[in-house]
């Protein structure tokens, strides 16, 4: 999984799988889901992020060693 923050944007990405995009589904104006061909979520794209969360903090749990 890989999380990216462009400051220039206000864009949070969050891709969960390395996979080809088939289809981006706006799930309201500032969502957007990818999915590949068989309909698994690849990624998920949150425009104007900082007025939705707080994206200076983060915090990862869970990580297996």
């Amino acid at each position: 999984m890989k999380v990216s923050y462009f400051d220039d944007t206000d864009t949070l990405y969050i891709e969960f799988r390395d996979s080809n995009i088939a289809e981006s589904k706006d799930l309201d104006e500032n969502t957007i889901l990818d999915v590949d061909a068989k309909s698994n979520v690849c990624a998920i794209t949150f425009e104007h992020a900082s007025q939705h969360t707080d994206v200076n903090h983060l915090i990862v749990e869970g990580i297996a060693a």
